[in-house]
C-alpha cells in the first residue's frame, strides 16, 4: 500500500486508457485482473489478521478482482467468504469467478463478517444502485428504514437512497459495514462518482479505500471523498500520466547565512474597512516564513515586527515587494476600488481575495502581465466566474484558462488549477477550518510562498501549510491560532 501524496489523478477514461496501453502489448485483461486482486488480497492480509473476511462481488471487473482477492486470501488460509449481487458479465470477471473454488452467498442473505470488503461497483459508475444490481429482500421499505442504522456518516449526512428498489443495495452495504470491525473498498465505495465526486447514491463511511493502478478524483472530491476513508494506492503495473496530482508536502526554502529580510521575501497586506482580516493575513504571512511583511493601510497592534504604513502609491511602489495580497478586509466601497485599481497597476505579482474577488472580471485579471493567485470560495467563485454543474476541477481548469492566473478554489476539496492545465489537488482538510479568518490566513501564506519565488503553482504550497497547521491544532481553534500554527508547520521537515 502506497501513501497518495503526489500522485497522478487519473479520470475513469484516462485510467482505461492505460490499461489498453498495457493490454496493446500484450498483456491480458485477466493478468491484470490478477496483479489487482493480488494486491488487494495481500493488503487486507496484513490488516485483517486471524479473522474472517467477507468479500462483495459485482458484476463487473471490480467484483473480478474481488474474485481474485478472494482465492488468494484462502490460500494464504485466510477465512473468507463471497456474497454476489449477480453473475459476472464480463469474459474476465467470470475467468475469476470460475477461480473462486468456495461458495458464493447472495448479497441479500450475506452474514456480516469482522472484516468487509466491497468490490460491488469501482471505477466507472454513472447511475445509482438500482434493481438491476439485486433483487429486493423480503421486507417492506419502512421495515428496511427502521432496521438501519448507519454508523458512520458524518455530522449532517443522512442515509436517503433515491428509490425503494435502490434501497435493497444499499441497505445491505450499509448493515454489513455497520457490523464488521473494518470496512475496505475496492477503488471506490460502491454508489459515487468517480469523475465528479457525486454520491450517486449513499454509501457507508469506509475505514480505507483501496485505489487500484492510480487515484481517482472521487478520492478527494466533495462529497464522494467523505465516505473513502483513509486512501491507499495499489501498484497493479499500470504506467499513469496525468496534469493532475495530489497536492504534496513541499520542499522550501530555508535561510542561509547570507539570507536577510529581502531575500527570504517581503509581503504587502493591503488594509481596508476590516482590518482583522487584513491583521490576520499579515500574521500568516509573516509565521509562514516571509522575511518582511508590512500592512498598507490603518491598523494597529502587536505583532511589532509588523511594519504598518498608510496607504499611499509611494507605499505600494517599493521595488521590493515580491507579493502583494489584496482582498482580505477590504470591503467593496469606492476607497476599496481604488485601491485594488492601484494594486492591480503596481506591477507586483497579486494574490487576490475576499472582497477583491468581487470586484473584478477575468478579463482585467487576463490583462495583468505579472503573477496572479486567485484564492475563491464557492460564493465568490460563481460571482467571478459564473455558475455551472461542472465538476470542480473541470471549473477551476476553466477559470484559470480564462483569467490566466492560479485558480485556488478553496473548499474542503481545495482544487488548485494553473492556465496550462495542471491542477493540484488537497487531500482533504479540517472540518475546523469552517470559521471566520481561515481564509485571510490563507491568503497571507500563500503571499510568503510567492514572495520567497516559488513558481505561483508551487506557491500554493501554502494550501498544504495551512492545513498542516489546522491538524496540529485539533478542534475548535479560531483564525488567530491557526496563523500562529503556520510557524510549526513550516519548520517541520
Amino acid at each position: 500500500m502506497i501513501g497518495i501524496e503526489g500522485r497522478p489523478i487519473l479520470t475513469a477514461a484516462e485510467m482505461r486508457a492505460a490499461e489498453d496501453a498495457v493490454i496493446a502489448t500484450g498483456v491480458s485483461v485477466e493478468t491484470l485482473m490478477d496483479r489487482a486482486g493480488t494486491a488487494i488480497a495481500h493488503a487486507v492480509r496484513r490488516l485483517a489478521g486471524t479473522n474472517e473476511v467477507l468479500i462483495l462481488c459485482g458484476p463487473g471487473n471490480n467484483g473480478g478482482d474481488g474474485y481474485v482477492a478472494a482465492r488468494v486470501l484462502a490460500g494464504m488460509g485466510v477465512a473468507v467468504r463471497v456474497a454476489a449481487l449477480s453473475e459476472p458479465k464480463t469474459d474476465a470477471a467470470k475467468s475469476a469467478r470460475a477461480g473462486w473454488p468456495g461458495p458464493v452467498e447472495t448479497l441479500a442473505e450475506a452474514k456480516p463478517a469482522p472484516i468487509l470488503v466491497d468490490a460491488l461497483f469501482g471505477t466507472g459508475l454513472t447511475r445509482p444502485l438500482d434493481a438491476s444490481t439485486t433483487p429486493t429482500p423480503n421486507r417492506s421499505p419502512a421495515d428496511a428504514g427502521a432496521q438501519l442504522n448507519p454508523k458512520g456518516l458524518p455530522s449532517g449526512l443522512s442515509w436517503a437512497p433515491a428509490s425503494a428498489r435502490e434501497r435493497s443495495v444499499v441497505e445491505c452495504l450499509h448493515s454489513l459495514a455497520n457490523a464488521a470491525q473494518l470496512s475496505i473498498a475496492v477503488d471506490l465505495p460502491s454508489g459515487l462518482a468517480t469523475d465528479t465526486g457525486e454520491a450517486l447514491s449513499t454509501p457507508p463511511v469506509f475505514n480505507l479505500t483501496l485505489a487500484l493502478g492510480a487515484v481517482k478524483p472521487a478520492h478527494l472530491l466533495q462529497p464522494a471523498a467523505r465516505y473513502c476513508g483513509q486512501i491507499r494506492l495499489l501498484d497493479i503495473g499500470v504506467p499513469t500520466h496525468s496534469q493532475a496530482e495530489v497536492l504534496k508536502a513541499p520542499s522550501l526554502p530555508t535561510p542561509g547565512p547570507d539570507s536577510h529580510k529581502y531575500t527570504r521575501g517581503m509581503v504587502a497586506i493591503v488594509a481596508g474597512s476590516m482590518s482583522g482580516a487584513s491583521d490576520l493575513a499579515a500574521l500568516a504571512a509573516m509565521r509562514a516564513g516571509a522575511g518582511y511583511v508590512t500592512l498598507l493601510g490603518d491598523s494597529q497592534g502587536p505583532p511589532h515586527a509588523l511594519v504598518r504604513t498608510p496607504f499611499s502609491d509611494h507605499a505600494l511602489a517599493n521595488d521590493r515587494i515580491g507579493a502583494l495580497v489584496i482582498g482580505p478586509g477590504l470591503g467593496r466601497d469606492d476607497t476599496a476600488k481604488a485601491r485594488l485599481d492601484a494594486a492591480l497597476t503596481s506591477g507586483h505579482p497579486l494574490i487576490i481575495d475576499g472582497d477583491a474577488l468581487r470586484l473584478l472580471d477575468p478579463e482585467r485579471i487576463k490583462a495583468l502581465k505579472v503573477p496572479v493567485i486567485l484564492t475563491p470560495h464557492s460564493g465568490e467563485f460563481d460571482a467571478l466566474f459564473g455558475k455551472s454543474d461542472a465538476d470542480k476541477i473541470t471549473r477551476a481548469r476553466a477559470a484559470a484558462t480564462r483569467a490566466n492566473a492560479i485558480v485556488v478554489f478553496k473548499g474542503a476539496d481545495t482544487v488548485i488549477a494553473a492556465p496550462d492545465g495542471r491542477v493540484r489537488i488537497a487531500q482533504g482538510a479540517s472540518d475546523w477550518l469552517s470559521t471566520a479568518g481561515t481564509g485571510d490566513v490563507l491568503a497571507g501564506a500563500i503571499g510568503a510562498m510567492l514572495a520567497a519565488r516559488l513558481d505561483p503553482l508551487d506557491a500554493c504550497a501554502g494550501v498544504w501549510l495551512h492545513s498542516d497547521a489546522a491538524r496540529r491544532l485539533g478542534a475548535a481553534f479560531i483564525a488567530d491560532d491557526l496563523a500562529e500554527a503556520l510557524r510549526s508547520a513550516r519548520a517541520a521537515p
